[in-house]
């Protein structure tokens, strides 16, 4: 049953309203006064209230922009009553929240008709917060779930500092790390197109096909190779029309090289000092289209040497694709010129990356996920090679 309370000071129009009201099932509660009437409100939260204007003390313009104030009453539907007919008086009362008017003298079937639509208007706002609310919980649920099936940081023979922070929404980040034999490190970090569950659970099935190498006869050892097969596995026409950019690694820890392929990634950063102490940089990025995209991508594969107490910097675009109060001032030359300061002082830290780029965001939240990978190279240790190639 719907509750309606009415705030009136005028007894007969109480007494009219609540007749015509009553005989069409809704339960009825009055008020004398627009404080007394905010009061009920706030604690029974009324489906709908008609309040008339003109009250001694808080009139109706001023409980409605109360209860419009509070979000427990996000849904509650508010009438004016009123025998004012003026435009400037309309358009006061929209401004202050209003969702619908009635005017003095009352005609009862307009009533029942304006009550009634806005008793569905409430209803389904009532139904979208519900809706709302669950999406939320979901997302929620999402969030914890992928964090949770992140990989641990890495401390020997290497050390692999990560750090997530998901949008409000969720995006489509993910990215793992593990030993494919004793020698073999596979890095590798993507990013699905969108935001919500459908960015987010191709995300975690590569991950889990990976983890698995439940691709058959696949060389996982060979990063264009992996590409080629997920853009097999992964074609955005069969999978709602999602695709995903991946920067895939392999590093031979014996050797110092790596091996890797992009697919409309950003590119890899690899700091490292000269003989001289100056530091390098090296881009490491390939050519190839997002996963997905085409059949019959080709991809192929960079090659480096690993140099003692280099670093690595993996990330998604979540990370210079950043709106600070002053614009879009912040962007991928700005992030590296970040990431080789704290590479020249010694002070290379995720953390204080991360307060860097929450200092420069205007929002409380950022507008896509931020994910970021450090693989820092201390030192090395000699054994023969095992594979090579």
């Amino acid at each position: 049953m719907f509750t309606i309370l009415i705030i009136d000071d005028d007894g007969i129009v109480q007494l009219t309203l609540t007749k015509i009201l009553e005989q069409q099932g809704y339960q009825i509660i009055t008020a004398t006064s627009g404080e007394t009437g905010l009061e009920q409100a706030q604690q029974l939260q009324p489906s709908l209230i008609i309040c008339d204007w003109l009250m001694p003390g808080m009139d109706g313009i001023e409980v409605c922009r109360q209860v419009k104030a509070t979000p427990n009453l996000s849904t509650t539907f508010f009438i004016v009553l009123t025998s004012l007919d003026s435009v400037a008086d309309v358009v006061k009362g929209l401004d202050s929240g209003a969702d619908d008017f009635i005017t003095k003298p009352i005609e009862p079937n307009e009533l029942k008709a304006r009550v009634r639509a806005g008793l569905r208007w409430h209803q389904m706002s009532r139904d979208l917060q519900n809706q709302k609310q669950l999406l939320e919980t979901e997302l929620g649920e999402a969030v914890d779930y992928v964090q949770n099936i992140l990989p641990s940081p890495m401390y020997q023979p290497l050390t692999i500092n990560s750090r997530f922070i998901p949008c409000k929404n969720l995006g489509g980040d993910c990215f793992d790390y593990y030993w494919l034999d004793g020698d073999y490190l596979a890095i590798y970090l993507l990013d699905t197109a969108g935001h919500g569950l459908g960015a987010t659970l191709p995300s975690i099935s590569v991950l889990n096909l990976l983890r698995s190498r439940a691709i058959p006869r696949l060389n996982y050892y060979q990063p264009n190779q992996v590409l080629s097969a997920l853009n097999d596995a992964f074609q955005m026409s069969y999978h709602n029309n999602k695709y995903f950019t991946i920067w895939y690694g392999v590093y031979n820890r014996i050797n110092h090289q790596l091996i890797y392929s992009s697919a409309g990634h950003p590119p890899a950063v690899l700091l490292s000092k000269n003989s001289t102490d100056s530091s390098q940089i090296k881009l490491l990025r390939t050519a190839g289209v997002p996963v997905g995209m085409f059949p019959d991508s080709e991809y192929v594969n960079g090659f480096c040497h690993i140099e003692e107490s280099s670093i690595i910097y993996l990330f998604s675009d979540g990370v210079y694709e950043i709106n600070s109060a002053k614009g879009r001032d912040w962007d991928f030359e700005a992030f590296v010129n970040l990431l080789q300061e704290q590479y020249n002082n010694n002070s290379c830290s995720l953390d204080a990356i991360l307060n860097h780029l929450l200092t420069l965001n205007s929002k409380t939240g950022f507008d896509d996920d931020l994910s970021i990978l450090e693989i820092i190279f201390e030192g090395y240790i000699s054994r023969p090679n095992s594979i090579s190639w």
